[in-house]
């Protein structure tokens, strides 16, 4: 069973692996787990802000020039400090649907993983493709690291990019199930009450048979 919570206010307890975990007090204990599977991992679905959240690595929705920009990449950028900026300053740049790992300075998370998803054009560039890279590649880099158990991700190109949000959310969750053995715990992190119901809504259906 996934763990689906939708939560506003965020409050660190300790996860599986020591570490500290965004999650809030069920109203009800029993629905944090299922007694059948008590150990299955864990999707969790936030309304938050991702550059709180104490989790092993963040992934930031990057520019294909590392730059830097608006919106979630202003503000991951904006919280790591100057460091993340120059750091990032040692690669050429990242193709899109592929991304780039580094260390997360001033942020709770040790790692940023900075994917590229894509522009929407209509959906006849490949776009739904290049959005899944995003995130395979995403996991890839966590994987490869060693250390990486919990990770949180934003709804990538979904913001000024322009991406549709329910397509946007199916693809996300598509790929958070495949690679969900691999952590402990997934995070979707999302900016605004609408998107994490989206989401909710989105995984629900996605259980059903």
């Amino acid at each position: 069973m996934h763990r689906v919570q939708y939560i506003k206010a965020v409050a660190p307890v300790s996860s599986k692996r020591g570490g500290s975990l965004p999650v809030a007090a069920p109203e009800n204990p029993e629905d944090l787990e299922d007694p059948e599977d008590p150990e299955h991992p864990l999707i969790t679905i936030l309304h938050a802000d991702i550059t709180t959240l104490p989790v092993d690595a963040i992934v930031n929705a990057a520019n294909s020039a590392l730059a830097g920009g608006g919106g979630v990449d202003g503000a991951i950028h904006a919280a790591a400090g100057p460091e993340l900026a120059a750091e990032l300053r040692r690669y050429p740049g990242c193709p899109t649907g592929s991304a780039v790992i580094t260390k997360g300075y001033r942020l709770p998370a040790r790692f940023v993983i900075h994917a590229v998803g894509p522009i929407w054009r209509g959906g006849d560039h490949r776009e739904a493709e290049l959005l899944t890279s995003a995130y395979d590649t995403s996991f890839k880099l966590a994987r490869e690291e060693g250390s990486i158990r919990t990770i949180a991700f934003p709804a990538i190109s979904t913001g000024v990019y322009g991406f549709p949000k329910a397509r946007a959310a199916e693809i996300a969750l598509a790929s958070m199930r495949t690679h969900e053995h691999e952590f402990d715990d997934i995070t979707a992190c999302l900016f605004d009450e609408s998107s994490a119901d989206l989401y909710r809504q989105t995984l629900a259906r996605r259980k059903q048979p």
